[in-house]
């Protein structure tokens, strides 16, 4: 039985999971998958996510799917730990989540009505997750914002939960005085520890600066690797065609490539 469904290329979501728990056999299974924990499997899982993001901003929609299904099976893998030390199985995780949307959206699955804008569901989401988190006897503000987060991603959690309370600029000029103030700071500073201290400070503020624009900070910066690669590799190419290397040219040549590069961008946008 287990086979024939190991085997099934139709099996779906029966046919990953009993692949996972086969995986975990004490007896047949895999020795490297049965050495690991849920610690040394989740910064596999983090880095699935960021190969969904990666796929998702490269438009490589064919790729997508694989990397869904990777990220799909460190959920599994996870799960079936729960499964053997008696915590919970994928259908908890499954049943959670469904609990959760349906609780969160009263507007879709409830009686409330679903003629709102999309602040006002803004509004009554975080509403609702607040209720939650009481019920986790989760009393500070920042309670709850998990410390595993990237950073970035975790310093603009945490402005949010405190403009909840107020403690927020009132506007998006206040924040920009305060990276000029930030920037001026590491400027000033001396030693090394010092220099680190006040690097995190502008960066916790570009954080905050992002939030008020409305800007996802993490988007913004992948954007910005990526015209980086992009232009670098015009620049490699360019001198490639001369028999040359990055190495082996100048800075004021590879900045008069990178102008060149930028100005070929704008026109394809034109």
């Amino acid at each position: 039985m287990s086979d024939d469904l190991v085997h099934d290329p139709k099996g779906g979501m029966p046919r990953l999971v009993e692949i996972m728990r086969r995986l975990r056999d004490p007896q047949t299974g895999c020795p490297w998958d049965l050495e690991q924990d849920f610690a040394s499997i989740a910064p596999y899982t983090i880095e699935e996510a960021y190969e969904v993001a990666d796929a998702i901003e490269r438009e490589a929609w064919d790729e997508l799917k694989g990397e869904l299904g990777d990220l799909l099976f460190q959920s599994v893998f996870h799960a079936q730990m729960a499964t053997e030390r008696g915590l919970f199985d994928i259908d908890d995780v499954a049943n959670t989540m469904s609990d959760k949307m349906v609780a969160r959206h009263p507007h879709v699955f409830g009686e409330e009505s679903n003629d709102k804008t999309p602040e006002q569901q803004t509004a009554d989401w975080e509403t609702i997750k607040a209720a939650e988190r009481a019920a986790k006897a989760e009393r500070g503000v920042l309670d709850g914002v998990a410390m595993g987060l990237p950073a970035l991603l975790r310093a603009v959690k945490l402005q949010k939960r405190a403009a909840r309370v107020g403690f927020d600029w009132p506007s998006t000029d206040e924040v920009i005085d305060k990276v000029i103030e930030e920037a001026q700071e590491l400027r000033e500073a001396t030693d090394p520890d010092h220099r680190a201290e006040e690097f995190g400070d502008l960066l916790f503020v570009m954080a905050n600066l992002a939030r008020h624009l409305d800007i996802d900070p993490e988007a913004a910066l992948r954007a910005a690797n990526a015209k980086f690669t992009r232009r670098f590799g015009h620049i490699e190419a360019a001198l490639a065609a001369e028999g040359r290397r990055p190495e082996d040219s100048t800075l004021a040549e590879m900045d008069g490539l990178w102008d060149a590069a930028k100005r070929l961008e704008k026109s394809a946008k034109l």
